[in-house]
């Protein structure tokens, strides 16, 4: 008997070793036990923390079991992102609606005059038009990757939007490289007619003649065309940088690099579509003779006179002053 409870104590005692040994500690008494119906709340509750294991295949990134930041990512992604587009995108098109009701379409102070001055050459409008176009495509195909599965596919059905989501994303990946290289000739086109100037303060505090009724002196672009022009400099090069990340996952960075690149290139691309709408909106319904500017390089003598009236005196000053072109104002201009 002695011989027994003495082999007892030796067990327990080298039980209790390996306990210690190994860092092992029991739950806590208060601690809720999974059971079937809360297992999955208990697990998580449990797995606050990262975790990972060790693997034995060269990409060390499968072995992260859990990272705390993705359930953070993926509210961002499935709920804030949205919230953004709505105020961003919904928000600027309602503006401009009231806007439109209340200013009306602003015309050419005096009339069209019949002469016109060469505003942009054909090299520069290829410039502004393959960056829009892609663009457009750009802004259209990643609003449907935020938007597509709450708004499309209760209407278009699974199978339309499964087609219309793949093809969508082969447009949005190849058409990024001619993205930006729209972005790279417009810098080195006018890039020195937008540093800001003091005149650009002026320009801003009278409304640009959008918002009140004067104009102030501009040369070939005023403040608010500066604003756009920078503003698709900088935000294009930030989603076109971050969308590259996500284009090659995990080639520059890890995962919490690729989850920043997805919050860059998702707040930035709705503000950046935003501000394309109220720069279509200018250019097209919301003045006249601003579309000619692009559409034929060619504006109204008095139209560049109320809105550009410095740089409408250097072309004068370089012999470029007003003509009535052959075959009128829509026979372009190289």
């Amino acid at each position: 008997m002695i011989r027994l409870a003495t082999l007892r104590r030796a067990l327990l005692a080298l039980f209790l070793g390996v306990v210690l040994a190994c860092g092992a500690k029991p739950p806590p008494a208060t601690a809720q036990q999974p059971t079937a119906a809360n297992s999955d709340a208990v697990l998580l509750n449990y797995l606050r923390g990262e975790v990972s294991g060790r693997v034995s295949i060269p990409d060390e990134k499968s072995g992260k079991l859990i990272q705390p930041q993705g359930r953070e990512f993926r509210a961002f992604h499935d709920d804030t992102l949205k919230t953004i587009g709505a105020v961003s995108v919904l928000g600027v098109l309602g503006l401009l609606v009231v806007f439109y009701m209340v200013r009306g379409r602003i015309p050419i102070e005096g009339g069209p005059s019949g002469r016109f001055v060469l505003r942009f050459k054909t090299v520069e409008r290829f410039a502004h038009w393959l960056t829009a176009s892609t663009f457009i495509v750009l802004g259209l195909t990643g609003l449907n990757l935020v938007f597509g599965k709450t708004l499309l596919l209760p209407i278009i059905g699974p199978e339309a939007f499964t087609a219309l989501s793949q093809w969508g994303k082969y447009a949005h990946n190849y058409l990024s490289f001619p993205f930006v290289l729209g972005i790279v000739l417009m810098l080195l086109f006018w890039v020195k007619d937008n540093i800001p100037a003091a005149r650009d303060i002026a320009w801003l505090k009278a409304g640009g003649g959008i918002v009140g009724h004067g104009h102030v002196e501009a040369k070939k672009f005023n403040a608010g065309q500066k604003l756009i022009f920078w503003s698709v400099i900088l935000g294009g090069t930030a989603i076109a940088v971050s969308g590259f990340v996500m284009m090659f996952p995990f080639y520059w960075t890890d995962v919490h690099g690729q989850q920043l690149a997805v919050i860059v290139h998702g707040i930035v691309g709705l503000v950046l579509v935003a501000i394309i709408l109220a720069h279509i909106y200018i250019g097209s319904v919301g003045m006249e003779g601003a579309y000619d500017a692009m559409g034929t390089g060619l504006v109204d003598y008095n139209w560049a006179k109320a809105h550009h009236s410095l740089w409408l005196e250097e072309q004068a000053g370089k012999g470029r002053g007003a003509s009535v072109p052959a075959g009128g104002a829509k026979a372009g201009a190289d």
